[in-house]
């Protein structure tokens, strides 16, 4: 597996791949991040896009979630967690499950890891890269049991809308991963965004059509992006759907 800081690369688009839904960017790192970069990172992480690191994989190419987690349980994957703060805290709440996080940005990942390691939390990984390239390339129909989409870059230019996570090509994507039963929960605190999550999630004709949006439930955390949004006037809308078929 991928080991330290200074072998990251940031993600960036190749050629005649879809577009990102991420700003790639790079951060500097502290000392406490960048230690947890080679301590943690090897042992509870991997890369998407690292072919010379490859995570495990079933005799068909595919997740080996049980090899990944040392245990078969139910599947949480958390799409761009950002610093982490959420997932932990989550995960903390939630030990029967197992929640995996992907998140392009290096600092995040640190983060996250050292959230895992100061709450001693068993069921978290952690891989850096393209949560929608992991799952086209390597997570099985049917395999998960929730997909998270929180508080996903807005892309606010009419030009860049086409960048937008939760559009109907990519959820049906996310729909198709989920078990029947599963549940896709997306969160936004940008209005215009929030409109078109919902009628993309009622679109899907494999999705329960939602009644609406719906309050914050009560497992998901308020996270610190979000209560800067708060202080602003924003309002935080959640859309949150089944797999019916």
């Amino acid at each position: 597996m991928s080991l330290p800081s200074e072998t990251f690369r940031h993600v960036a688009a190749r050629p005649h791949e879809p577009l990102r839904t991420f700003h790639p960017r790079k951060a500097p790192l502290g000392r406490d991040r960048q230690d947890a970069l080679a301590r943690l990172f090897p042992r509870l992480g991997f890369s998407v896009h690292d072919e010379d690191a490859p995570f495990p994989r079933t005799a068909d190419g595919a997740l080996d979630t049980d090899r990944l987690f040392g245990r078969r349980a139910p599947v949480v994957l958390e799409i761009g967690p950002g610093m982490g703060e959420t997932t932990a805290t989550m995960a903390a709440a939630d030990p029967g499950r197992d929640y995996l996080a992907v998140e392009p940005h290096v600092p995040g990942v640190a983060n996250l890891l050292l959230l895992v390691e100061e709450k001693r939390l068993t069921n978290v990984r952690v891989a850096h890269g393209d949560a929608l390239e992991l799952l086209r390339r390597a997570v099985p129909t049917g395999s998960l049991d929730a997909v998270h989409v929180f508080f996903p870059d807005p892309w606010p230019k009419p030009r860049h809308h086409k960048r937008r996570l939760v559009q109907a090509e990519h959820v049906a994507l996310l729909r198709d991963r989920l078990r029947v039963g599963g549940v896709l929960h997306c969160a936004t605190d940008w209005a215009e965004y929030a409109d078109q999550m919902l009628a993309v999630v009622a679109a899907d004709p494999g999705l329960e059509d939602p009644p609406g949006f719906v309050g914050r439930p009560a497992h998901r955390p308020v996270t610190k992006f979000e209560r800067r949004g708060l202080a602003l006037g924003h309002v935080s809308r959640d859309v949150v759907a089944r797999r019916v078929r």
